[in-house]
């Protein structure tokens, strides 16, 4: 089937939108970390560098976390050194997450520019996911950030649990945003709001857009991080889009969750975002082609369907369905 041949959305957009928006790749890393068998090495940079390939602004390539936690990603630096092969000087402009100084150290060393801090909105996750009360997560970030940013790094910060805890249930939108803007406020150029167990819904995200808005952030500022876990991430991205967000993580193909939460399913796949801001005429500079193919490609690698509704549907029209090629 040719370009030309397979469906395309229709583009009717309603105005009030924004014109373009930005999409954060986080597959390499959201995406694989949950994987019970170990990706090669070599699988996971041909997978970053088909996404830079693909349009994809941001890539967030790996995470500089302790192996035992995340088996998935013990391989951070011999990742970060085989795109720099690749790569070139473009492969330090990719973002790592870093838990903390240790992990700053290790980022540093292989000459990142852009990192990411994880914290949670609740105890009980951070707890589990940090090893550290809500409040001691702050004094565990604020050296990693401090020494970040005077080395001239670009820092993210990520809070979980924003719209439910599978443990505390449902999340107070002042806790949400009182942990969220101090988080930010310790150095970071953008917060990311995660959805991590998929309960969210597009009131909820209005109402925690307004209330960060209300705390003196602005929408620029924000990104948000669905999971597909009801099948609610793209209404919710619907929904962020009213209030003027502009940055949305996404995961190719859809793959994705966290290995400290089992209630945290697939991540909001890219391509069903690009889909969805296609047809409403906002532009995002990716090659949807392209990004299906690598997603139908990690499929392959991975054995099993890709989650991404957009995926499966032009994968099988167009053959791209790869076994591991």
């Amino acid at each position: 089937m040719s370009t030309l041949d397979r469906p395309l959305p229709m583009t009717s957009a309603p105005g009030g939108l924004p014109d373009r928006v930005t999409i954060y790749e986080v597959g390499p890393r959201d995406g694989l970390q949950n994987e019970k068998a170990v990706v090669p090495t070599e699988v996971k940079a041909e997978f970053v560098t088909r996404l830079v390939a693909a349009g994809l602004p941001v890539v967030e390539a790996t995470s500089f976390v302790h192996p035992k936690w995340v088996p998935q990603l013990a391989d951070a630096a011999d990742l970060m050194t085989m795109l720099g092969e690749r790569m070139g000087p473009a492969a330090a402009d990719l973002p790592v997450l870093v838990p903390n100084e240790r992990g700053l150290d290790r980022a540093l060393e292989l000459g990142a520019r852009h990192i990411a801090i994880f914290g949670s909105a609740t105890e009980t996750f951070a707890t589990k996911n940090l090893n550290r009360s809500l409040d001691e997560q702050f004094a565990m970030f604020e050296p990693t950030v401090r020494r970040a940013r005077d080395a001239g790094l670009d820092v993210r910060a990520y809070v979980s649990m924003c719209f439910g805890d599978p443990w505390e249930g449902a999340v107070p939108v002042e806790q949400v945003v009182a942990v969220g803007k101090r988080l930010f406020d310790l150095g970071a150029s953008q917060l990311s709001l995660g959805d991590t167990i998929g309960v969210g819904t597009a009131g909820h995200v209005k109402e925690l857009v307004a209330g960060f808005t209300g705390a003196g952030m602005s929408v620029d500022q924000l990104a948000m991080h669905f999971h597909d876990t009801y099948g609610q991430a793209l209404a919710n991205a619907f929904s962020a889009l009213q209030e003027g967000i502009t940055t949305f993580d996404a995961s190719a193909g859809g793959l994705g969750g966290c290995p400290y939460a089992k209630s945290a399913t697939g991540n909001l796949a890219t391509e069903d975002l690009v889909w969805m801001l296609r047809g409403l005429g906002i532009e995002t500079g990716v090659d949807l082609d392209a990004v299906v193919a690598t997603s139908a490609w990690m499929a392959g690698q991975l054995g099993r369907p890709s989650p991404s509704a957009v995926v499966r549907a032009l994968a099988g029209a167009e053959g791209l369905a790869e076994s591991g090629t």
